[in-house]
Order: C-alpha cells, then structure tokens, then sequence
C-alpha cells in the first residue's frame, strides 16, 4: 500500500474555524479538508436540514416537465415510468410511480431487460408504450443521450421528460423537459445528484404546487439514500442531506420491502456502508440474474406480507449471483495464471459461459487481487461483451478510446466502462489495451492506495473526538471515514492472528505506556512479524466502536502497518 498525507491546511483558516467552532486542529482539520471554511458551512454540514435544500425550480426545463405531468394529470393520460435495471434505476422508477399513484391510476413501470434490451431508452419500451396508449414517457437515471429514441417516440405520438445525471453529449434529445444538472446550460448550484436524486427534485417541484414542502416527502427519502450509496456520487451537499435524512427513515420507518430485506439480514443500525453492502446487491442482483421489475416490486409493493415473499424471491437471486460470481472470479484467477500474465499491466480475460450479469463485479474483484485496470468478456449474442473496472487515478474510459478501432461501442466513465466487440477482434484488442495502458499509466498507480488525512498521537483517540467524528457520517465519496495515522507504536504483547485461516490481526496497542487501544486489521494477518516482540510500526487506521457483552470501547479499525 502506498500512504500518502493530505497536505496540511492553511494556517491561519485553521486558527480561524478552531476558534469560530470552539473545537480543536483535529476537527479543524477534517472540516476544511472537506471544504468546510467557516461557521455557518459547518452548521449545515452537522445539522443538515431539508429546508436547505435548493428550489427544484433552478434546474433547466423543470417548469416544463411539471406543467406537462399536470397536463397529463389533468386529462387521465397513461404515464409510463421508465428506468434502468441497476438500483440508481429501479429505485428512481419506484419513487417517482409511487408518487404519481397518489393522484392518478393511470401509470404503469417499465425496465428493460438486461439481456435483450441493454442498458437506458429502448425501441422496445418505446413500441410497448405505443401499444399500450402511453402519450407520456418519464425517464430516470438514462435517456440524456436517447437522441433517436425519442425522435422515434415523437413520431408515435409520445411526449418525453429525462430525468438524468449522466454526462451529455453535443446534442440533447427533442423533449418536452431534460432534467439534467450536467447540462452546460443548466445553473442548478449541485451537480452530483444520482439518477433518483433529479427525480425526487421532480416529486419537490410537483409538491410545491400543492403547497407542500420537502418535509412533507421524506417517506421517499429511504429510496433516494438507497440510490445515493449504490451509485457512489458524492456525499456532499444535497445528496447528504438526502442520504441523511434517508438513513433515519430506513432505521425508523423505512417502506415495506427494504423492511423485509433488512428482517432477512437482522441488523439493527444501518450506515450508508450497510445500505451499500446489504440492501443495494439484493436490489441489484434481480435485474442481474432475472429482471429489474421484481425490484419495482419489492419497493413499491405496500402490503408487507407480499413484500416478504418478493424479498425471498430477491434473496435467491442473490445467492445464484454470489455463486456465479466467486466461481467466475476463480476461473478467471486460474486463467491469468495459466497464461503467465500475472506480470502485465493489464487484466483481459474472456469465457464464452460466464454470466453477463456478474461480469462487473468480477471486474472489480480481479482488480483487488491484481490492482490494474481490468475487462471481463463473455459472449452476448454474435459479439463479445465486457465489463471494464480501473484503479483509482487511471482513466480507463480514455484508454478504451484509444484501442477504438477494435470496439464495435463503449460507454461509462473514468473507472468503470462498458464495451462490444467481434470476436474476431478479441486478441487483437487485448494487446492494443495492454499496449495503451503501459504506455500511459503513472506506475505508481499500480500500488493501492491509503489516503491519511492527518497524523495523530494514540492519547488524542478519545471519546470526544468519536463522537465528533460519529457526526461527520454519512461517510462516502468526497466524505469519507477519516483515516489517522500514528508512528513509534508497540503491541502490548497480546497481538495475535484471528479468523478463518488466520487472515485478521488484533493487538493492543500503545505509545506512550500510557494508553492501550484495541485494533484489528481485516486481511493484515501477514503483517503479524511486524508487531512481535515488542518491536516499533506505524499504523493507518480508522476509529471505531466495538460492542462485547454488552461492554462498549473504542478500538483502531487498522487499514495498514509499517
């Protein structure tokens, strides 16, 4: 692992907030590395309040979408709500059908099916609207580059309003509204909205009308924090307002399928982390192993009886994803090392039988173990189909760019991608990637890396300071856990290896005499000869709470030893 020190901050801002905060450089410090410079930013990060949030009118073409849903409103129109089969999606199309359900029957959902329809706006969906006399298409979370599509619904008589939070492109779609924050002409103030983000500032604008405020919307804000953390946009801003106020309503009174997901997992307390880690890969995995619709279901259905036998379902398609994807996860590993390419700058590895709904977490699994940009193929119909992941800092995006000549298309962003090719072309494409990449990545790039923000001495870990730090979630991009760093430290002599196979460490840990601390290091059992006999390391960690019989103590979550 690489460690590297954020710089430190600016002296006299750091004087200035200690005293305008009455808080210590420890805090101080974390607040201005998150762009948090005075009293009143820091009273909105740690009070945020859903009356900060910004008029949904500022976004570009919202008066036009709203007064176009209450055309449709007016005169009973069909509305379908049309999303994308990944949780940003499927949650987006949930919010937004629920909402409109409260003032019309007639509205209908419609996901595209992974394997026969692909990914955003397609003919399909377009052709079912037009048969079954749809006159109004709400797109969420995909459709900001749909140019033809929606030239093609505009033919059959179907009006569009794009509810996006993709990048576009030089030419946007002939709709009757883009709701987009990234459009260039767009002056909405925050620019890092999810899918289901842009659609729930649609719900507000609707709201408004009626009199009523954000406040009186929060029963769809368990939905919007589902989103927020699954699609890994940053938790600044609005969207950790959102996910804040999200979290409160998925721990106290969330909607009856995510219930029945969290009753299956029996946890008490959920973070941002948890919703990542448990709630979003089931929601995933049904538009992964079967189809996106059972997701719909399961977090519209409000009946919750019927939400459990949904989250049942949902469950078993998250068992069939998990096995598939360590058994790809494991061919693959067995195919880099029969290849000899350990060595190289790249992952590449293709099989015909491999499931393309898991190929991107394999991606990212085989990133982990090798830490190099990383493509999965298998193959889908007549051509060959990947799933592209990066490490932090190389833009893969622009590299697929460059191998363009072998690629029949390719979308995403700068660490996770998407492409098609001829088969014929697979081995030719594969060196042209290794070439590119080998040519262009910063080798350093190649070591994984631990971002400190600052070092810190063992006596400064105390309470206080945790329940500041407490106060800072929810943690995710751009917001993350704050990881300290602290030199000249000896075990106790109680360290020791734990876990299965013996892959965890714990020690007790002191610098001073003074003080001992409890840490574990998930994975960092190879690490057990550094801390024997009494010997000096330093150590990055994060701080947190560990609960014993009923006991309550800090301990040191150890990310890495030196």
């Amino acid at each position: 692992m690489r460690w590297t020190l954020k710089p430190k901050p600016d002296t006299e801002k750091l004087k200035q907030l200690q005293e305008a905060l009455q808080v210590d450089g420890i805090v101080a410090t974390l607040l201005l590395q998150r762009g948090i410079e005075t009293y009143e930013a820091a009273k909105t990060f740690f009070r945020p309040s859903l009356k900060d949030l910004h008029n949904p009118f500022l976004m570009k073409d919202m008066d036009k979408a709203v007064n176009r849903i209450e055309q449709a409103l007016t005169n009973n129109e069909n509305i379908l709500v049309y999303g994308d089969y990944d949780v940003d999606g499927t949650s987006s199309v949930a919010l937004m059908s629920s909402y409109l359900k409260t003032k019309t029957n007639q509205v209908a959902t419609y996901i595209p099916d992974r394997y026969d329809e692909g990914y955003g706006v397609s003919f399909k969906g377009i052709d079912f609207a037009h048969d079954n006399e749809f006159s109004l298409i709400i797109a969420l979370d995909c459709g900001v580059k749909a140019i033809d599509k929606v030239a093609y619904a505009k033919e059959k008589g179907i009006d569009f309003i794009i509810c996006d939070h993709h990048r576009p492109g030089d030419e946007l779609p002939n709709a009757i509204a883009v709701l987009d924050p990234k459009r260039d002409d767009c002056e909405y103030p925050y620019k890092e909205l999810c899918g289901c983000g842009v659609g729930f500032k649609l719900i507000q604008a609707l709201a408004s009308k009626e009199g009523k405020s954000a406040e009186g919307l929060t029963e769809y804000l368990d939905l919007v924090a589902t989103a927020i953390g699954a699609d890994i946009v940053p938790i600044t801003g609005e969207n950790r307002t959102l996910a804040y106020y999200g979290l409160q309503v998925i721990n106290e009174n969330p909607r009856p399928g995510i219930q029945a997901i969290i009753d299956q997992v029996k946890k008490e307390e959920l973070t941002i982390t948890d919703v990542v880690f448990i709630v979003a890969p089931r929601i995933n995995a049904a538009g992964r192993m079967q189809h996106g619709d059972y997701a719909v279901a399961l977090l519209t259905e409000t009946n919750f009886n019927q939400a459990k036998q949904y989250a049942e379902e949902i469950e078993a398609f998250n068992t069939d994803r998990r096995e598939a994807d360590q058994q790809i996860t494991e061919e693959a590993l067995q195919q880099i090392k029969a290849h000899n390419e350990e060595e190289r700058f790249t992952t590449v590895v293709y099989h015909k039988e491999w499931h393309k709904g898991v190929i991107g977490i394999v991606a990212s699994r085989l990133t982990e173990t090798y830490y190099r940009p990383t493509l999965v193929f298998t193959k889908s119909g007549d051509k060959l189909a990947a799933s592209a992941r990066s490490v932090s800092g190389f833009d893969v995006y622009n590299a697929l760019e460059a191998c363009s000549a072998h690629i029949e298309q390719f979308g995403g962003h700068k660490y996770a991608a998407g492409l098609t090719l001829k088969e014929e072309n697979y081995e030719a494409f594969k060196q042209a990637f290794e070439d590119e990449v080998s040519k262009t990545i910063d080798k350093t790039l190649l070591v994984p890396e631990i971002k400190v923000d600052m070092q810190i001495s063992l006596p400064q870990v105390n309470d206080k300071l945790w329940r500041i730090i407490r106060q800072f979630a929810p943690f995710g991009p751009s917001n993350m856990t704050p990881i300290f760093m602290s030199e000249n430290l000896k075990d106790t002599g109680y360290g020791k290896c734990v876990g299965e196979e013996d892959k965890h460490l714990r020690i007790t840990v002191t610098q001073t005499g003074q003080e001992k601390l409890v840490g574990i290091g998930f994975g960092l059992g190879d690490k057990y000869d550094l801390i024997t006999n009494k010997k000096r390391f330093k150590a990055v960690y994060s701080i947190d709470e560990n609960h014993w019989q009923g006991h309550v103590s800090l301990q040191l979550k150890l990310r890495d030893i030196k």
